[in-house]
């Protein structure tokens, strides 16, 4: 058999007509219109309920407790570990240094130096903050910090 233009149509089931409510008791969905009775979902616009509603009694999230802290501004500020300082050529090094070695993501707006390994290469830091632990070991490295 051969498929024309002016024969194709959907298969069976594919498409459902939509619901025509509130027409009438013979249409199955009059006088309510499918909604039951009373209550929020009968009403217009009332339907929706929060997530975390619980019927009035005290939601889950505010039986449990709240625990530790989340910095916004920890997503501007980056960290880099000390030892990884020996990746770059020893002299001086500033925040631009440190996201041409990719050290710092190109989201931080600020680089913090953290003490972790040794240094072995002397290293002049200008305008990049370091922890206290950081400082004396590029000190102790025959570096500085210049802030």
């Amino acid at each position: 058999m051969n498929m024309r233009l002016n024969t194709l149509a959907p298969v069976d089931g594919a498409r459902t007509a939509r619901k025509r409510v509130g027409r009438g008791i013979g249409s199955g969905l009059g006088k309510t219109a499918g909604r039951g009775h009373k209550g929020s979902f009968a009403r217009s616009g009332k339907g929706k309920i929060k997530a975390k509603f619980e019927g009035g009694q005290m939601p889950l999230v505010k039986r449990l407790p709240k625990v530790g802290f989340r910095s916004k501004l920890k997503k501007n500020v980056a960290e880099v570990l000390s030892y990884e300082l020996d990746k770059l050529q020893a002299g001086e090094i500033d925040f631009a240094a440190l996201r041409a070695a990719k050290l710092v993501p190109s989201t931080a707006k600020r680089a913090k130096i953290v003490l972790k390994g040794g240094l072995t290469k002397a290293f002049t830091l200008k305008g990049v903050a370091a922890t206290a632990g950081a400082k004396a070991a590029i000190e102790a490295a025959g570096g500085s910090i210049q802030e």
